[in-house]
């Protein structure tokens, strides 16, 4: 097969497009024929050399993909070669073929076509296990997602609003529109005092769930920002990773601030990558099908070209997803 393989750790210049050794389904897994992949900013830091994968998971970047079913390992069950389907991973998706874990493997959702599709298993897997999974976000609540405009934004957006939240974004006030037009109820200037902005609009009440993508930065804001009872989930940390936390401010509020990785999860288990999967296609596929949430793509590259997706998620811009596409 083909694969983009890092040279040494460093630019998008040390990516290079090679052939490598086919991968093999081992038990309980399938190998997929990949149709397509997306880029996320922890593939970035992987080729940086600072998000390594976990053990035994392949060295090649890439934590989602889209592709038919070509080898089923021993102990599977429920597919069938040339299924279509798309699915989460711990690495190994810009290549033309990859080995997965059956039970990281979803059907490709209602109303969406499978090279479109390798664009969702990341983003709704991440928003299902901590903003439903684990804050338990429920109907007529407010929440507040940092990067309305990002890929995980733009689909944390559409999933709040169908479940019947209130939902706030922060944004450049060049993306304003584009939030509103998912379904943000109240849109945030993310340079602004976003704590006040959001009590303004919400009668004082706050946040009752945050997703937060910027870690040290904007933790101070973001206790400020959360309602009685409200819940700080923490994925990323962009924004660093040391801050003082103000345990007096979560005492009186009866808040919580967790952070929470998925790559590193186990498969099996009731917290593991199985049971994300298995809850985001019982809650989160539905919505695809009623039309609710619907997948946003800015731009697409031929997976031999992940090198410039690479810089032209960093260099910013990028509404949504950036797909690769195989050969």
């Amino acid at each position: 097969m083909y694969a983009i393989t890092v040279a040494e750790p460093g630019g998008p210049e040390n990516m290079r497009w090679t052939e490598v050794e086919d991968p093999k389904a081992g038990p309980g897994e399938v190998v997929l024929d990949v149709v397509a992949s997306a880029v996320n900013r922890a593939d970035l830091l992987q080729r940086e050399g600072n998000y390594p994968p976990p053990p035994g998971a392949s060295e090649i970047i890439g934590l989602e993909c889209s592709g038919r079913v070509a080898e089923l390992g021993p102990g599977v069950e429920g597919w069938s070669v040339g299924d279509e389907v798309c699915a989460l991973l711990a690495g190994g998706g810009y290549a033309t073929k990859v080995a997965v874990p059956a039970a990281q493997l979803l059907p490709v959702p209602p109303g969406v076509d499978l090279t479109t599709a390798g664009s969702i298993p990341e983003v709704a897997c991440t928003v299902y296990s901590n903003v439903l999974m684990k804050a338990g976000l429920a109907a007529g609540e407010t929440f507040l997602v940092h990067g309305g405009s990002s890929g995980i934004g733009t689909h944390a957006i559409q999933v709040a609003k169908a479940l019947g939240a209130r939902v706030a974004a922060t944004a450049s006030p060049t993306r304003f529109d584009v939030c509103r037009e998912l379904g943000a109820d109240i849109v945030l200037d993310y340079d602004g005092d976003v704590p006040a902005g959001l009590k303004d609009a919400t009668d004082g009440h706050g946040a009752d769930v945050i997703l937060d993508n910027m870690g040290a930065k904007g933790l101070a804001a973001n206790v400020s920002a959360l309602a009685v009872d409200g819940r700080l989930m923490i994925i990323g940390m962009q924004g660093g990773v040391k801050a003082d936390l103000n345990i007096g401010a979560l005492l009186v509020k009866r808040a919580s601030v967790t952070a929470m990785g998925l790559r590193g999860r186990p498969v099996d288990g009731p917290q593991g990558k199985g049971a994300v999967v298995s809850g985001t296609r019982d809650v989160v596929w539905p919505l695809f099908g009623e039309g609710s949430v619907r997948p946003v793509v800015h731009a697409r590259f031929p997976m031999s070209d992940a090198a410039e997706a690479h810089r032209t998620l960093a260099a910013g811009g990028v509404i949504g997803k950036l797909l690769l596409l195989a050969p």
